[in-house]
């Protein structure tokens, strides 16, 4: 394709693409690697508490932007499952702290390896052009993202 039709975005037909590719990615990687079931709202909750970090339970509430008792039933789950620990904040023993388990963060480590490798051995199979334009998208994906995530916050 040539002309200006060539960098027109057809957002409908990326969005349509975007959210099946993440399940099967998803579906995939959790084949591979036997992985338990997560849903999504929790993923979210471990992905915002990475390795060595901690946050309240109301901090997370905002920047996930969910209901702060939507948070806490995650939270009351996730605790029964061992993917995260709530713990009495040092220096004020009347708020918690939340951080993800060794066990959350094994299992997203995992996981996250598995998608890595089975989107190279995908990528593989294509031809050269579709793995450069994959190459080439991934700066600008990543920008999209971030520009969703500020759509989001935005009152």
């Amino acid at each position: 394709m040539t002309g200006p039709e060539a960098t027109e975005l057809d957002a409908a037909r990326l969005a349509s693409v975007i959210s099946p590719l993440r399940r099967t990615l998803l579906a995939a990687a959790r084949a591979a690697e036997h992985l338990p079931e997560i849903p999504d709202a929790q993923i979210e909750i471990v992905r915002a508490l990475p390795r060595g970090t901690v946050s309240g339970p109301g901090e997370l509430a905002g920047r996930l932007r969910l209901s702060r008792s939507t948070v806490s039933n995650l939270l009351t789950t996730m605790e029964g499952k061992g993917l995260v620990e709530r713990r009495p904040r040092p220096g004020n023993h009347r708020h918690v702290e939340v951080l993800a388990t060794p066990k959350a963060l094994d299992l997203f480590d995992r996981f996250d390896l598995a998608s890595g490798d089975l989107v190279a051995r995908a990528a593989a199979t294509l031809p050269a052009a579709d793995r450069a334009a994959l190459a080439a998208a991934v700066p600008a994906l990543e920008r999209l993202r971030d520009a969703l995530a500020q759509d989001k916050d935005a009152p």
